[in-house]
């Protein structure tokens, strides 16, 4: 215990933290005044674990039951006590020390974000292919599972998706009246909402692609359902195997999985698939700061091959490509408020959930959405949108189009009920 209570000493200062080890000792942390979080190990081995790598070891010990946090508060408020404690800074707290350890740290990012054909579609097949019922239990209706547009923190997570579809569908610079045939290629087209959308609002064709089977099947079973199975194709397919040229191109949330060593791939046949007077559009999360690592914890059980791109990273490797880029939009709080939502529908189906896999993977999720939380609240990730153009005259000269066209499509909406909602449960029983 007395390396982590070397840290933990270091690091606290705003707040109380009271850790009882396995032996019963105490140990305290903080000023005095402030409700203490309670956090207790239960082996001999766990807080060793948690100080020597605390980003994977943390997460380790708390999957495994030998890290636990006491009510009344849970592991988010653990985590987003430590993230403010160690605010703009809390990378560089959790990283290994040690010249060589975090030397092995860094190469082994490289690697692993080393996204060649086949990698991309095992490690899709790892994050997308879990049941169905996991993802319908805690994304909204449309299953979006990317950053909500939270206009006002209190918004609905069904009214955020929805506002983010209008946002993007208004930087794609689509009008009704002349799109009507026009072609979309929507790259990582994860459950088929945006496609269903874009199709519903201006009447283009649209196909998605994606690298994980289950996903491209129920974006089938969508669009058959909405009887749009002809308009609206969906294909279990690499981007680099997609061919012809299209109108539009749209990617929400496929960047963290490419991986920069395919940046300039991506960007070359993105760039060769898009028409001269079209639009690509792209929205990823993204580092605030400069370029960065993917922490091995997130790598080993959440998103292998993923790495959460800097801004500096996409402009350098587009403008290479012959990319122009005409918008760049920082997000910032939104995912934070969408994944606490997550986070709460997650926690209300813990019985189902743990049915589903098992009480670990279902520890394994809170400290993902959690952690994922605090990087966006108090840390330095931020959510990126940029456009792209072939031809500076293929956008007005100002933004003024992405205002109208956004606030004319929200006014279009009336965004669903959540169906497990407890007062619709209640309701339908």
């Amino acid at each position: 215990m007395w390396l982590l209570d070397k840290f933990l000493s270091r690091l606290v200062t705003k707040g109380r933290l009271v850790v009882t080890d396995h032996d019963g000792r105490e140990y305290v942390y903080g000023p005095e005044g402030e409700v203490p979080i309670h956090l207790r190990f239960t082996d001999k081995g766990a807080a060793l674990h948690v100080a020597r790598y605390p980003q994977m070891g943390a997460g380790e010990a708390y999957m495994d039951g030998r890290m636990l946090v006491e009510a009344p508060h849970d592991i988010r408020d653990l985590v987003l006590f430590i993230a403010r404690n160690a605010e703009e800074d809390h990378e560089t707290h959790y990283r290994p020390k040690g010249p060589l350890r975090q030397l092995a740290f860094r190469v082994a990012s490289k690697i692993d974000s080393y996204n060649n054909q086949r990698a991309a579609r095992r490690n899709a097949e790892h994050t997308y292919n879990l049941t169905r019922r996991l993802y319908e239990l805690f994304l909204d209706e449309d299953r979006q599972y990317t950053m909500g547009y939270h206009r006002t923190p209190d918004v609905s997570l069904e009214q955020a998706q929805l506002d983010k579809k209008a946002h993007i569908a208004a930087k794609l610079y689509l009008d009704r009246a002349t799109s009507s045939g026009k072609t979309v290629l929507d790259i990582g087209c994860g459950w088929g909402g945006l496609a269903l959308y874009l199709h519903k609002h201006y009447d283009v064709d649209v196909l998605g692609v994606a690298l994980a089977p289950d996903q491209i099947e129920f974006c089938r079973q969508r669009a058959a359902k909405a009887g749009v199975s002809d308009r609206v194709k969906f294909e279990l397919m690499d981007y680099r195997d997609v061919e012809g040229q299209f109108d539009r191109i749209t990617s929400v949330g496929l960047l963290e999985h490419v991986g920069t060593p395919q940046y300039p791939a991506f960007y070359e046949h993105a760039f060769k698939l898009l028409k001269p007077e079209g639009v690509m559009f792209s929205h990823c999360c993204g580092r605030a700061h400069g370029p960065g690592v993917t922490d091995a914890w997130t790598r080993k059980y959440i998103f292998p091959g993923g790495y959460i791109p800097a801004l500096s990273e996409m402009v350098v490797e587009s403008e290479k490509a012959g990319w122009q880029i005409m918008d760049v939009e920082a997000m910032r709080f939104h995912y934070s408020h969408t994944l606490e939502e997550w986070l709460r529908r997650t926690q209300m189906h813990r019985e189902e959930i743990v049915a589903l896999y098992d009480e670990r993977f279902f520890r394994m999720w809170e400290f993902y959405l959690a952690g994922a939380e605090q990087a966006f609240r108090y840390g330095g990730m931020v959510n990126w949108q940029l456009q792209y153009v072939k031809r500076r005259d293929a956008i007005p000269m100002t933004r003024d189009y992405i205002h109208e066209e956004s606030a004319r499509l929200r006014a279009s909406d009336t965004p669903p009920a959540w169906h497990l909602a407890p007062e619709a449960q209640q309701a339908a029983e």
